[in-house]
């Protein structure tokens, strides 16, 4: 099942509203309630709590003066009237897809939000992924449960990759008289969680659907960033600093660290910024080749005879092309139907190795780092575990108003709710014709490996986020 339109609000000067569903929109005369927020002692302070309904987010902050007013996204956040009584939510929280930081603070943050905000407390947590609805027992989850969970890695939860029922899985939800689904995963998660919106609505049903993003890659457009993502980067920079070390200490030795980022590389890129100790690094987006002039091997002879030591950072996704053709591999699939990939970090360190072997008068050492599960499966860290609480707090304040089929995420600094086709149409990834980019080549001094023919040959449309935060759409942004 196809994700399904967005609504869609134009107004002056191009003013466009990608609005998310509501359910009113196709079920008849429900009745609203007065927020019980109006009397929570947490939000008598605050001058203004609920959220006008004609506050959007722009999804572009840029603009030219004689450019439209461009893509907006409801605001997230209270509103004054819900679509349900406390005593009467039902609510189930389920987790899908591979490990990442935040994942146990999101489900202690629903949890509490729920309770303490709203007042409801029939919590159910979905063990083991989608097909937990149908082929494993639920976890009830309540203030008591959930109050440390967010200093451990993982999911308390559970999590898989399989595929899963849809039909299962809404007659599950039919059965156990549950009325709200926090879903949290990335982009496949996300379409099974519109598939899953789908087929509650066509069912008629009184079912607020909601999802929270979740990928370490951070490849999910339109949003900022997704969470653990910050916390990816500050636990790479461990990994690349003992590689750093090892380079270091020992006579043109290479250290060689792989991180996470199978179609897009914002960690490799973020790290290597941070670090400020790599020399080198291969991210997907931007081809690279080894032999010849201009290529790898001799950026890494040049680095070696200068200062007797280099660091390379290497996404996972990085150069799978030249280790298919090196190992005539074919295509495997997880799961999931998600295409495996080759391990590229031991291919590269054992072609440095056997390059090096042939030039009698420079033998090299070479330290091989690979972190990848080290930094799934450890806690978020502060700037994350705000980040998974406000994302948490948008959801459950999404449902309660009624707001279904939408997911949650931070747009130019603001909580948003943004319609399901909007992250699951396509992957975010680094634009090597952009400034962020640049930035990367200018602190390592690395070659492009590539002409600037070729690259924008590459990469006609750029788009991606600068580390400023702003949206970059267009050739000319900043």
């Amino acid at each position: 099942m196809s994700d399904s339109p967005c609504k869609v609000i134009n107004g002056d000067g191009g003013y466009v509203l990608q609005d998310v569903p509501h359910l009113t929109d196709y079920i008849d005369d429900l009745t609203a309630y007065p927020n019980p927020l109006r009397s929570n002692p947490a939000y008598s302070v605050v001058k203004q709590y609920f959220v006008h309904m004609d506050d959007t987010v722009p999804e572009k902050v840029v603009v030219h003066k004689d450019s439209p007013r461009g893509i907006h996204f409801r605001r997230a956040g209270p509103r004054q009237k819900v679509y349900f009584k406390p005593e009467d939510v039902h609510a189930c929280i389920v987790t899908c897809g591979s490990l990442c930081p935040g994942l146990n603070t999101v489900i202690r943050e629903i949890v509490c939000g729920l309770n303490y905000m709203y007042g409801a407390t029939r919590i159910l947590g979905i063990d083991g992924g989608y097909r937990g609805f149908y082929s494993k027992n639920t976890i009830p989850l309540t203030t008591k449960v959930v109050n440390d969970i967010h200093k451990r890695g993982g999911t308390i939860l559970g999590t898989s990759q399989h595929v899963h029922d849809t039909s299962k899985i809404v007659d599950n939800i039919q059965d156990r008289g549950i009325n709200q689904v926090y879903i949290i995963g990335g982009d496949g998660t996300q379409r099974g969680a519109s598939e899953i919106y789908q087929e509650i609505r066509r069912r008629g049903l009184k079912v607020a659907v909601a999802g929270i993003p979740k990928t370490i890659d951070n490849d999910i457009p339109v949003i900022d960033k997704s969470f653990g993502f910050d916390t990816a980067v500050e636990e790479a920079q461990r990994a690349i600093n003992a590689a750093h070390v090892e380079a270091g200490s020992s006579e043109n030795c290479i250290g060689v660290v792989k991180l996470m980022g199978r179609f897009c590389g914002f960690i490799a890129m973020y790290a290597t910024l941070a670090s400020r100790d790599v020399d080198c690094c291969l991210i997907p987006e931007s081809p690279f080749y080894l032999e010849g002039k201009g290529g790898l091997f001799e950026y890494i002879q040049k680095r070696l005879k200068e200062n007797g030591h280099m660091v390379i950072v290497i996404a996972e996704g990085a150069g799978q092309e030249l280790v298919s053709e090196s190992l005539q591999s074919t295509n495997q699939q997880d799961a999931s139907g998600n295409e495996l990939f080759q391990d590229v970090g031991l291919w590269i360190s054992q072609k440095i190795k056997d390059h090096f072997a042939k030039l009698d008068k420079m033998p090299i050492n070479l330290k091989y780092i690979d972190p990848t599960y080290m930094i799934r499966a450890i806690p978020s860290n502060a700037s994350d575990n705000v980040y998974c609480t406000l994302l948490a707090q948008s959801a459950v304040h999404g449902a309660m108003a009624g707001y279904t089929g939408f997911t949650v995420g931070l747009v130019n600094g603001r909580q948003t709710y943004i319609p399901f086709n909007r992250v699951t149409e396509k992957q975010n990834k680094v634009v090597i014709t952009d400034r962020m980019w640049a930035r990367l080549l200018s602190s390592t001094n690395q070659p492009s490996f590539l002409g600037t023919k070729e690259v924008r040959g590459k990469h006609e449309k750029p788009s991606t986020k600068l580390l400023d935060g702003v949206n970059c759409r267009e050739k000319t942004c900043n």
